[in-house]
């Protein structure tokens, strides 16, 4: 597929920046310049530099331009050092928020009866197939369809084979606590879904809790952290709202390079950002093959859509295999043969983007 104009400038000008090319704090080439550089409108320039802006590269300054605002060294400094308040970031948060995320999909009315004709094509074609079992890690026709769709649109690639379907991220977690292992030491962002904590409780494992700052989990934290497993939602985590800004997450990436540690993505409710261009996501930044990518329909699409997955990294395959491949799949395989029917189709995607829209307006 042929990338648009302003995401071929931004997927550049990201690249200069995270080289050096450009660096922290240098400004970067005006508008009308760049555009003039690229045979490209000032329209496509303005957007690849609000993604930047977006997601943590750069910054606009009031009639001096855009200045990277990104940088490798970023975090781990020194243990017990100043770090930035917090009660100003989560003295609005009640008890009555950290109870459940909000449902996004809630925001614009889900397309119900593109959605029942999906399932009725799925009768007609299927058949009693529908009413064959599952195979362990979900139906191929769904996998297949979540690799592509991730592929064209969150710029992560995965065969099918790396991909397991189950009931939800909950059923998800006890999985990955399976494969990795109960002896493991799981830190997660403090504060969090609440459920995450009390999922892997339950599993055996002990927990250790790292402190959120305004744009990711605190360094002087993670840098002193013996966890092996590091839990994290880097797209407004809940109850909180902090995204994880681009320096944080290449820090995530460099602590997990140490021990043979692991990253869990849990990636919910990223499809509805406002930006102009699909959230960056920490799997497809790794170069380590040691994150572990999460997501659910059961926002982007409805609660009652019980249906999760997750991408694994090369190097564990061969041990979910072992201590949670023999588990039966969790999801009937009509509702992963419609939902494979709906995403292939491109409805998917086109409620996706509606929402955006929506949200972007507002």
């Amino acid at each position: 597929m042929k990338k648009t104009k302003y995401l071929k400038l931004y997927e550049d000008l990201r690249k200069d920046i995270v080289n050096g090319v450009y660096p922290y704090g240098s400004r970067l080439p005006s508008k009308r310049l760049l555009a003039e550089k690229e045979d490209i409108s000032l329209v496509s320039v303005e957007h690849a530099y609000e993604i930047l802006c977006d997601e943590g590269y750069a910054e606009s300054r009031q009639r001096s331009g855009y200045f990277v605002c990104y940088r490798e060294q970023d975090g781990f400094v020194a243990v017990g050092g100043p770090e930035k308040e917090l009660d100003q970031l989560y003295r609005n948060i009640s008890v009555s928020e950290s109870s459940e995320p909000t449902d996004l999909a809630e925001i614009e009315d889900f397309p119900f009866s593109v959605y029942a004709r999906a399932m009725r094509k799925v009768l007609t074609e299927y058949g009693e197939n529908i009413l064959v079992k599952s195979p362990g890690s979900g139906c191929m026709q769904l996998r297949d369809a979540i690799s592509r769709y991730l592929a064209r649109s969150r710029g992560i690639t995965a065969p099918p084979e790396r991909i397991v379907i189950g009931s939800g991220a909950e059923y998800l977690y006890g999985l990955l606590v399976q494969t990795i292992g109960r002896d493991k030491l799981y830190a997660i962002e403090k504060p969090s879904y609440e459920k995450i904590e009390q999922i892997y409780s339950a599993n055996g494992v002990k927990c250790q809790l790292l402190a959120l700052g305004s744009d990711g989990i605190i360094s002087s934290e993670l840098a002193a952290s013996s966890a092996d497993v590091l839990h994290i939602t880097p797209y407004r985590s809940f109850p909180s709202g902090v995204t994880a800004s681009a320096s944080k997450r290449r820090e995530y990436l460099r602590w997990a390079r140490n021990n043979g540690r692991y990253i869990v993505e849990d990636d919910f409710g990223s499809e509805f950002t406002t930006s102009t261009k699909p959230e960056e996501t920490v799997f497809a930044l790794s170069q380590d093959d040691n994150v572990i990518y999460l997501n659910t329909f059961s926002k982007t699409i409805a609660p009652s859509i019980r249906i999760g997955y997750m991408v694994l990294p090369e190097q564990l395959l061969k041990r979910f295999d072992e201590k949670a491949g023999f588990y039966s799949c969790s999801v009937p395989s009509f509702e992963q043969y419609v939902l494979a029917e709906f995403i292939s189709g491109g409805d998917f995607e086109r409620h996706i983007n509606r929402v955006r829209r929506k949200l972007r307006k507002k």
